[in-house]
């Protein structure tokens, strides 16, 4: 990522995001709304960081309509993509449940063909407006806890790479939809692209871990390199799942910029 393009989150000085072991910074809240003081804060100890990266020789990315299938050495080791139950395809929207729904856990899964590809799930909680609510509204791995202590990043398992859970009982009613995005870490400065990924979906899940409804992926782009994979949204008073399974051609930062996150 382009380190004049970095998020924060109070933190002083803006610095490349993984490269150097720290979290985004630089989420304002200024001009957002804020939790109620009654509602539970993130700890300090939500916050992380990864470990700095390996320099890596870095190779062009194929031309646009080439699919990159080429193997690299450092590869990480693939995962089958589990059952999926409750498939949907591209554009579908369904409803999530008949009955009550309390809380899910959205699940995430993907495989790379070059090893250079590091890919990273994110939430935003958008208003009515299609914008965050407040600058903080943003969940992720240096981010891991909404301010309404609702959304939650949590490392996935040994099925799922990544997941967010999502209490849906403590979730700020001006929230009335959920993105869930992929994105490629360091993705223009290197030349990577969604055309180097294959296997990703996304499944939603209940509580008691069933399966309510799962996409996955059939179309991967040269010219992309942030995918908003699915959204869950409220109708008419019951939470919907969107199969968007659109991407553009912004890094995290500019997905913060087009959903109202304030970034400097």
């Amino acid at each position: 990522m382009n380190r004049d393009s970095i998020l924060s989150i109070n933190r002083p000085q803006p610095q490349s995001i993984k490269n150097q072991g720290n979290i985004m910074t630089l989420i304002k809240n200024t001009g957002g709304t804020h939790a109620p003081h009654n509602q539970p804060q993130q700890p300090s100890g939500q916050t992380q960081s990864r470990p700095p990266r390996q320099p890596q020789n870095i190779q062009p990315a194929l031309t646009a309509g080439q699919q990159n299938t080429a193997s690299t050495p450092g590869m990480p080791a693939a995962r089958p993509v589990p059952t999926l139950v409750n498939k949907v395809q591209k554009g579908q929207k369904t409803q999530l449940s008949l009955g009550a729904l309390t809380a899910v856990e959205a699940r995430f899964g993907w495989n790379v063909t070059d090893a250079r590809c590091d890919v990273d799930v994110s939430a935003f909680l958008l208003g009515a407006d299609g914008k965050v609510i407040g600058d903080s509204w943003f969940v992720f791995y240096g981010q891991t806890l909404s301010p309404d202590g609702s959304t939650r990043f949590v490392e996935g398992g040994s099925a799922d790479r990544e997941m967010i859970q999502v209490d849906l009982a403590r979730l700020d009613p001006q929230v009335k939809k959920i993105v869930f995005v992929l994105t490629i870490n360091d993705a223009l400065e290197n030349r990577l692209h969604f055309g180097m990924l294959k296997d990703a979906y996304i499944r939603i899940m209940d509580r008691s871990g069933k399966e309510l409804v799962s996409f996955l992926m059939t179309e991967y782009y040269n010219n992309i390199i942030s995918m908003m994979i699915g959204e869950l949204y409220l109708h008419n008073g019951a939470w919907k799942f969107n199969a968007v399974g659109n991407g553009v051609a912004r890094d995290l930062a500019g997905l913060c910029g087009l959903y109202g996150v304030q970034v400097v």
